[in-house]
């Protein structure tokens, strides 16, 4: 029987699909007129539940082009800010999200939150290595920590090459702004394997880090709405990871990258994921009486 205190299933759809579209927090409990606390209990179910599901279900992903990048944030405060800050929660400042996308059909095969060095980098292509099922072509930015993380992950078993950005001077009026120096160019370093230097890109990749500062509130430049504790910024990422995989259909190839991959034989919806959360928490049936057997 359902719990008094449990809500409805349209509206943990209707959070949850607000969530993914933009939304804050506190908006959603204004709108849905429920608590913050309901939101962001309802956040950690949904996030816990879209991470078991997407560790278990994208793997043997048949890729041809992988491409790799990672997306800054922060939590609490800016690293910069961090030494100064009142009450500076342990994982205050910068936050990192690891991604990486099959170019062709735009799956997230792997994903990780945390920072921007070699150990985070070693254990990112681990993962996406575990992912694949066959070679690819990868390429990354000019990160260093990311050569000797693909040669731990895929040794010689990988065409990988890295895209450089060049980058000008920053102009004098615009120093201190927010606004980074322009991109003159870039440069392409084949590193391992035979890499086709016309699919040496991130810009498929790059232009889902956009779409995740879309629609995901907490990555939105400029506003109050960053991240104030480390936890709900992870259960965030899983659920949209699941939706952007999975609920959301592509606008260019007009089915959700799940599908395209053929990790997904169909279109999910936000009930689907309300339903994982459901199953994640239905109590395990108990046991029947436990007999001793006991020889005669």
């Amino acid at each position: 029987m359902r719990g008094m205190n449990k809500l409805p299933s349209a509206k943990r759809v209707q959070i949850l699909s607000m969530l993914c579209e933009g939304s804050s927090m506190r908006s959603i409990s204004r709108v849905v007129d429920v608590s913050i606390n309901t939101v962001a209990k309802l956040l950690t179910d949904a996030g816990e539940a879209c991470a078991a599901f997407h560790d278990e279900r994208v793997r043997g992903v048949k890729a041809k082009r992988v491409q790799c990048d990672e997306i800054w944030s922060f939590c609490y405060a800016k690293q910069r800010n961090v030494a100064d800050a009142k009450a500076a929660p342990d994982e205050a400042g910068d936050i990192w999200t690891w991604t990486a996308l099959d170019a062709d059909s735009k799956l997230i095969v792997s994903y990780l939150i945390g920072g921007r060095d070699a150990g985070y980098a070693s254990a990112f292509m681990d993962d996406v290595a575990a992912r694949l099922a066959n070679r690819v072509q990868l390429t990354t930015d000019g990160l260093r920590a990311y050569l000797d993380a693909v040669e731990g992950a895929f040794g010689a078993d990988v065409d990988y090459a890295q895209l450089v950005k060049l980058y000008g001077d920053v102009p004098e009026g615009a120093k201190g702004r927010y606004s980074p120096a322009e991109c003159t160019g870039t440069r392409k370093m084949h590193v391992e394997g035979r890499p086709d230097p016309a699919h040496v890109s991130t810009s498929y990749v790059e232009r889902q880090n956009l779409t995740m500062r879309m629609q995901m509130r907490r990555f939105t430049r400029l506003t109050n709405a960053f991240s104030k504790k480390g936890l709900p910024h992870y259960h965030m990422v899983a659920l949209y990871t699941v939706w952007y995989n999975f609920v959301r259909i592509h606008k260019t190839l007009r089915v959700s990258p799940a599908m395209a991959a053929g990790v997904s034989d169909r279109l999910w919806s936000m009930e689907d994921v309300v339903a994982l959360i459901d199953a994640r928490n239905a109590p395990q049936k108990k046991r029947g009486p436990y007999r001793k057997l006991i020889s005669v």
